[in-house]
C-alpha cells in the first residue's frame, strides 16, 4: 500500500500544507493562479498520460535567466517560481538526507535481529547508540523508524509534485528575434493599403455588422436568444462563404505537402496545459471551456475534459507518448475544427460582430521538427508563406508583425501575427486586427507530452520541436472579405476570383430581393 499522506492540511482549501513555509504559504494563498499550477500535479489523469520531462536542474542552476524571461513575458505570477522551487529542493534534499539516515540506522537494527555476531555489527550498533538494547527494543526502533520513513516519504513525494508543477508551468525560452516589450515589429506588408489617407478618401465603408444584416448574412439577435453574447448565425452566402475559406486555405497546404487530419473537438485538460493552454488566465478568468463532471465521476477520479480552443492542441496530443523516426520529419499536418474560447474580458467596439467569439471554424497547421531551430524555423518560415499567400490571393491588405515577448504565448519560443485592414476598425490600431498567428514552440509542448525522435547521429532519442499557424481563422477573414469588398454603389460584396469554386456560381453577395406579394 502507498505510504500514508502528511495528515496537516489547510481548512480552506484542503492542500496539504506542511511542506511549504508560513510566507509561502501566505503568498500561495493569494495567488489563484500559483494554487491552479501546484494543484495541477495532483488532478487526475488517465494511465497513459505522458510523464512531462522538465530539466528542474537547469532552472536550479540558472534561477536568475529563469526570473528575467517570465518578468519579459509578463509572467509576473511565475516568475516567483524558480526561486521557490530552490526552496522546495532545499527541502526535499532535506528529507532526502534524513531517509538515508534512517535507513542507514534501519538495516543496522536488522543486522543486529538477524546476524548479531556478524563482523563489525557491534562497532556499527555502537555507532549510532543502539547498543546493550534488547530484542524487542530493537524490534520497537525498527517499527518506529519505518513509520517515520514512510512519512518522511510521502513528504518527498509531494514536494516533488510541487517542484515538477511549479517548473511546467513556467513559460519557454524568448528568442532573440523577439523584440522585448509591448510593441511589435513591422516586418512588411501584403498589397496595397486600399486607403492610406482616410481624410483625403471619398470611399464610404461599412463595418462587417452592417453589410451582414443588410444583405440578410449574419444573425445576432437570434443567436444571442439561444446562446447568448458571442455567438452567431452564418446565413446563405455568408455560411457558403466560410465553406469556401476552409477549402482553399486546405488546398493550398496541400499543395506544400500537409497531410489533411480531422481531430476530435474534446481533450484532455492535462493535454491542454501541455500544450500551452491554461484554464485560466494569470486573474483566474476562465480562458477554455471545461466539460463538467459528476460527483461520481470525480469520485472515481476521472480525467477532466475540455473543448479545444484550437485544433492545435489535439493535432499535438496525436503523437503525445510517441517516439518518431528521423525519415518521418517535418510532420506536417493541417485540420479543420470548431474552436471554442470562452474570451473573459471587457466587451467593446473592437469586440463587435464576428471579430471575438466563442465559437469559430478554423484551419490550423500543426508540424513536428527535428529538434534543432534551423528545422522549426523552415517549416515556421513555409506557414507564414502559405500565410502570406492566401490573404494576399483574397485582396485583404495586411502587415506581419514580429510580435513582442509580453505577447506570447507560455509556449510560444517565436511568434508572427499576421493583421488585416479592417475599414470598421480605424479607430483602434489604425484598423489592424490579427487574422493569423504563427509560432515557434521549441521542445516545450513535446516535453510536456512525451513526443521524442530517433535521432541516427548517435544521440539517441530527443525531444521534438513542435510549430504551429494559423491556416484560416474563418469569422475575422470572412469579416475582412466583407469589408474590403463592399461595393457601395451597388450595395453588394465581390467574392474574391480564388474562392469561386467553392461558391456555386456565386461571384457577387448582393441584396435579396424581397418576396413578390
Amino acid at each position: 500500500m502507498p505510504p500514508p499522506r502528511p495528515i496537516y492540511s489547510c481548512v480552506s482549501c484542503r492542500l496539504q500544507t506542511s511542506l511549504l513555509c508560513r510566507s509561502q504559504w501566505r503568498s500561495y494563498h493569494a495567488s489563484p493562479r500559483l494554487r491552479a499550477d501546484v494543484l495541477r500535479a495532483e488532478a487526475p489523469r488517465p494511465s497513459i498520460a505522458p510523464k512531462a520531462a522538465i530539466d528542474i536542474k537547469h532552472i536550479r542552476q540558472n534561477t536568475a535567466l529563469y526570473v528575467q524571461n517570465a518578468l519579459e513575458r509578463n509572467y509576473k505570477t511565475q516568475s516567483s517560481y524558480p526561486t521557490l522551487i530552490n526552496s522546495l529542493f532545499e527541502q526535499w534534499q532535506t528529507h532526502q538526507r534524513q531517509a538515508r539516515t534512517m535507513r542507514e540506522h534501519n538495516n543496522i537494527l536488522q543486522g543486529q535481529l538477524s546476524s548479531p555476531n556478524a563482523s563489525g555489527q557491534a562497532e556499527a550498533v555502537a555507532a549510532v547508540g543502539y547498543e546493550n538494547m534488547s530484542r524487542q527494543e530493537i524490534i520497537t526502533r525498527s517499527r518506529e523508524l519505518k513509520s517515520k520513513l514512510s512519512a518522511i516519504e510521502a513528504q518527498e513525494t509531494e514536494l516533488m509534485a510541487q517542484i515538477e508543477s511549479l517548473a511546467l508551468a513556467l513559460p519557454n525560452f524568448t528568442s532573440e528575434e523577439t523584440p522585448r516589450g509591448t510593441v511589435p515589429r513591422v516586418v512588411g506588408y501584403i498589397n496595397e493599403h486600399p486607403e492610406p489617407a482616410p481624410d483625403q478618401s471619398d470611399r464610404v465603408w461599412r463595418s462587417h455588422v452592417h453589410i451582414g444584416s443588410e444583405l440578410k448574412l449574419l444573425d445576432f439577435a437570434s443567436a444571442a436568444t439561444s446562446s447568448g453574447w458571442g455567438w452567431y448565425y452564418l446565413l446563405n452566402e455568408a455560411a457558403l462563404l466560410e465553406q469556401a475559406l476552409v477549402q482553399y486555405a486546405i488546398s493550398v497546404a496541400m499543395k506544400h505537402g500537409w497531410r489533411l487530419v480531422s481531430p476530435p473537438s474534446v481533450v484532455y485538460s492535462h493535454v491542454a496545459a501541455a500544450c500551452g493552454f491554461m484554464p485560466r488566465d494569470n486573474n483566474g478568468e476562465t480562458q477554455i471551456y471545461t466539460l463538467a463532471q459528476s460527483d461520481a465521476d470525480r469520485e472515481r477520479g476521472r480525467p477532466e475534459l475540455c473543448l479545444a480552443g484550437t485544433a492545435e492542441i489535439p493535432l499535438a496530443g496525436m503523437c503525445a507518448n510517441t517516439t518518431l523516426e528521423e525519415s518521418e520529419l517535418p510532420r506536417k499536418h493541417i485540420a479543420v475544427s470548431r474552436c471554442y474560447r470562452a474570451e473573459a474580458g471587457a466587451r467593446g467596439v473592437d469586440t463587435k460582430g464576428l471579430y471575438r467569439v466563442h465559437e469559430f471554424t478554423k484551419v490550423e497547421l500543426f508540424a513536428w521538427t527535428l529538434p534543432d531551430l534551423e528545422a522549426s524555423t523552415a517549416v515556421f518560415d513555409e506557414i507564414l508563406s502559405i500565410q502570406t499567400h492566401i490573404l494576399g490571393s483574397l485582396g485583404l491588405h495586411c502587415r506581419i508583425l514580429e510580435m513582442p515577448a509580453t505577447d506570447l504565448g507560455a509556449s510560444a519560443y517565436r511568434k508572427k501575427d499576421i493583421e488585416a485592414f479592417f475599414p470598421s476598425r480605424r479607430p483602434r490600431d489604425d484598423g489592424y486586427g490579427e487574422v493569423t498567428s504563427a509560432s515557434v514552440c521549441t521542445d516545450y509542448q513535446a516535453r510536456r507530452l512525451g513526443t521524442k525522435v530517433k535521432v541516427r547521429t548517435g544521440k539517441g532519442k530527443d525531444w521534438v520541436h513542435t510549430v504551429n499557424g494559423t491556416g484560416m481563422a474563418v469569422p475575422r477573414v470572412l469579416a475582412a472579405v466583407l469589408e474590403s469588398g463592399w461595393d457601395e454603389e451597388t450595395g453588394s460584396v465581390k467574392i474574391p476570383e480564388c474562392l469561386w469554386p467553392w461558391m456555386g456560381g456565386v461571384k457577387r453577395i448582393e441584396a435579396k430581393l424581397p418576396p413578390v406579394s
